[in-house]
């Protein structure tokens, strides 16, 4: 599947692009919405981040004078932005989760469906794979994954499961044996679930091995510092925690002027073209006079 910007037309409304501003895209992906914001820009500039080191190879092909990517993780903002020299941006762009490229890539070991090593990195060179998790924590701490980041109630049943398969020795290594596995501890007989009985315990995987929340709480507060006056921040979330803590900190902010008080979501005939779309939630706040 070509990769399709999510809720695209909101982006740009609620970013408000001024042609001369200086934008960040926090979680470049397939690049859809960087080019949308460069194709607004005349004299301005943007600067695209990415954990992903796979994602340069597709930047390359907005190279331009305004155009700058960084491979890094957005919490690591304050840092590109003063070696850039960039005291203020005029908006920053989040796109959560995972992009299409990576889900659709087996290798990359996220989906369910799909046989790969057990790994889930953002950046497959750095930090700990979703094996090391599994092959190292302890009962209670993987419990405590499952249960917080994946809201999965049988929790405490599939990590005393996955302690068991270790002490035998048989614990799966790939994704869909894994998957497999899972689906057999959870999974109620003649019940009908609407998705694949392991989804919840991979995100809460995916979440833990990419530190995904501590990356969204310093990324925003980030992106809020380097805000001007009148600047916007924009987070498109596709889980409820992500939702929650975008909600919150935006809320909590006194610098920042909520400007949805309900988070947009996309159309019917968005979903048709792009299924990925349906769990999309776009917040996004203005910073307002310095107190």
């Amino acid at each position: 599947m070509s990769h399709i910007p999510v809720l695209a037309s909101a982006v740009l409304e609620y970013l408000a692009i001024r042609p001369e501003g200086v934008y960040v895209d926090a979680t470049f992906g397939g690049g859809g919405h960087s080019r949308a914001i460069l194709e607004l820009l005349h004299g301005g500039r943007l600067i695209a981040l990415d954990a992903d080191p796979e994602a340069e190879s597709r930047a390359r092909a907005l190279l331009q004078p305004s155009f700058t990517f960084v491979h890094a993780n957005f919490r690591e903002l304050p840092r590109i932005l003063a070696e850039l020299e960039i005291p203020r941006v005029d908006g920053v762009l989040f796109d959560l989760g995972v992009s299409s490229m990576q889900f659709d890539d087996p290798r990359r070991g996220f989906s369910v469906t799909k046989s790969a090593p057990l790994d889930m990195r953002m950046n497959p060179y750095a930090g700990r794979s979703a094996y090391d998790v599994l092959a190292n924590a302890s009962e209670r701490e993987l419990a405590d994954i499952f249960y917080a980041f994946g809201e999965e109630r049988a929790a405490r049943r599939v990590a005393r499961a996955i302690v068991a398969r270790r002490r035998e020795g048989t614990l799966p290594t790939t994704t869909t044996d894994f998957a497999r596995f899972v689906s057999g501890v959870v999974q109620r007989p003649g019940h009908r679930e609407r998705l694949h009985p392991a989804t919840r315990i991979f995100q809460a995987l995916r979440i833990a091995v990419n530190e995904e929340l501590d990356a969204l709480h310093d990324g925003l507060s980030a992106a809020v510092e380097s805000l001007r006056e009148g600047g916007r921040v924009v987070a498109i979330s596709f889980h409820s925690l992500e939702d929650r803590i975008v909600k919150q900190m935006l809320r909590a902010d006194e610098r920042i002027d909520v400007l949805t008080k309900k988070p947009i979501l996309p159309s019917d005939r968005e979903i048709a073209e792009n299924p990925r779309a349906r769990s999309a939630k776009l917040r996004a706040g203005e910073r307002g006079v310095p107190l």
